[in-house]
């Protein structure tokens, strides 16, 4: 019997994203035939946090700025975050999660692993993500993937200037990095981090479903709002994307499924050993 427990973390702002980590979660439970069940915790409205009663946790994007504030729940949070990362030192049964957005950046910023700062402009729109030479070819959870491959990119800060040595003492490593852009003199946002063998992180959205995100875009109001802030050219662009096969759905397809796998394998093979 596997326990998931999705953190919502959008504050009640209205999104697309709570929806689709549902749907994976409720396809893989389906589509697997495991017996298991989901439980969503408003940790920012509610400061509702999940105890280690749970196998596999994911924690979603939201909006606003990640770095510390004097918000209480984030407290409680961190403390949670922390105590992923003890018990997976100590215990032969781990504790899995997935981390998105909004959350890669406040746990990427609170282990001290790079800068979290805010970029000069919004990166709002269907990315192309670049795989680091050294650990993005071989991360199981991006397997059928081709490179580069393309997510949904919504976000007013980046995490920036990984900081080596903490990465190396932590153990994490770095899976991609945003679009390559020679005309701009700026460094390039790191966009995907395997934090332990337990824990997985993205700052793009790979939950983003092409067939629900279309139908919201195509919204007279969603529409009007994009075009007002990027342009009408932006707006057909994410539109194509978005229809496109190779791009946003083979992504969904992929990145959190593979995560669920293999969780799953590991926590019912030492159940059943």
């Amino acid at each position: 019997m596997l326990k998931i427990a999705i953190l919502d973390m959008y504050e009640g702002h209205a999104n697309e994203g709570m929806r689709c980590i549902r749907q994976l979660v409720q396809d893989f439970l389906t589509k697997e035939g495991i017996e298991g069940s989901y439980q969503v915790f408003d940790v920012r409205l509610k400061n509702e946090i999940p105890d280690l009663s749970y196998d596999i946790y994911i924690s979603s994007g939201g909006p606003g700025n990640p770095l510390p504030t004097e918000n209480t729940w984030e407290e409680s949070y961190f403390a949670f975050i922390n105590s992923i990362f003890s018990h997976n030192r100590t215990s032969e049964i781990k504790k899995y999660l997935f981390l998105i957005c909004h959350s890669f950046q406040m746990v990427s910023n609170h282990l001290g692993l790079g800068i979290v700062s805010k970029r000069k402009s919004t990166s709002f729109g269907v990315m192309p993500m670049h795989r680091t030479e050294e650990n993005g070819f071989t991360e199981d959870c991006f397997i059928g993937l081709p490179e580069p491959f393309y997510a949904v990119d919504s976000r007013d800060y980046q995490l920036i200037q990984p900081n080596e040595k903490r990465i190396e003492e932590f153990g994490a490593k770095l899976l991609a990095l945003e679009k390559i852009r020679p005309e701009i003199p700026l460094e390039r946002a790191i966009m995907a981090i395997r934090f332990s063998d337990e824990v997985l992180g993205t700052q793009f959205h790979p939950e983003a479903d092409s067939v629900g995100m279309l139908k919201h875009y195509q919204k007279e109001e969603k529409k009007q709002v994009v075009i007002e802030a990027f342009g009408e050219q932006k707006y057909y662009q994410i539109l194509a994307h978005l229809d496109d096969p190779d791009k946003i759905s083979l992504t969904e397809s992929i990145i959190i499924p593979n995560f669920l796998e293999r969780a799953a394998e590991s926590l019912l093979s030492l159940q059943l050993a």
